[in-house]
């Protein structure tokens, strides 16, 4: 219904799995522009660089799942993958879902 992609756009730089929220905001680029890795999606974290304090932003974290986050990748390094989530305590399949577009591990 929004109309696509236009012409321009680079659909390899499209993740399809990505759930679409209301007043969400994407940039897709155009092909052949150059992107840096390094530039972060506008509202996703990276829980491999988050501090607690970030975490908290994300609806359902608070202080104690922030800190067991940290804490976790602290010990074990950082998350490959955004499901590796699901290793830190307390964090289930539901709270997951509910994060998953508005994280990332990249």
């Amino acid at each position: 219904m929004a109309g696509g992609l236009t012409q321009d756009a680079d659909p390899s730089m499209v993740n399809p799995a990505l759930r679409v929220s209301d007043e969400a905001h994407f940039y897709i680029p155009s092909l052949g522009e150059a992107t840096p890795e390094s530039t972060p999606t506008p509202g996703v974290i990276n829980i491999n660089t988050a501090t607690v304090e970030e975490l908290q932003t994300l609806q359902g974290i608070g202080e104690q799942k922030a800190g067991d986050i940290v804490h976790y990748r602290e010990e074990n390094g950082p998350f490959s993958r955004v499901e590796d989530l699901l290793k830190v305590s307390g964090i289930g399949s539901k709270t997951l879902e509910d994060l998953r577009p508005l994280i990332t591990v990249g």
